[in-house]
């Protein structure tokens, strides 16, 4: 399994960034064994659909979990049809995020949370 926790910077100290397209980092992270691959953001200063871009590099990486603060309709629409799963997580580190989530405390983001930007769906 592999849970992507978005993030201010690198590493599982790290502060959790709530929001997906414009966070720095990115945390993936196995749950069982607490490995972690850091990924850079390349699309935080993108002028328009930077959670749609982040929402499809994460896919791509073959992610099950998403934690963050908040996702807009389209990354939303285009995680949901991966069956990506997304949880509500907005204060504290990675670790604790990650803490939170096995132990099933996190609640589920079952709607877009927040406007997001226009931009194209990828």
């Amino acid at each position: 399994m592999k849970i992507c926790v978005t993030a201010i910077n690198s590493g599982l100290d790290a502060p959790v960034d709530p929001h997906l397209g414009r966070c720095n980092c990115f945390m993936i992270v196995d749950p069982d064994t607490m490995e972690s691959e850091s990924i850079e953001n390349r699309h935080v200063s993108a002028s328009s659909g930077a959670g749609v871009q982040v929402a499809q590099e994460l896919i791509n990486k073959d992610i099950d979990v998403l934690v963050t603060g908040s996702v807009g309709p389209n990354a939303h629409s285009l995680l949901l049809s991966e069956n990506v799963e997304m949880k509500l997580f907005s204060s504290g580190s990675v670790r604790e995020a990650i803490e939170a989530y096995r132990s099933g405390s996190l609640v589920s983001i079952d709607v877009a949370n927040s406007p997001g930007k226009p931009g194209l769906y990828v």
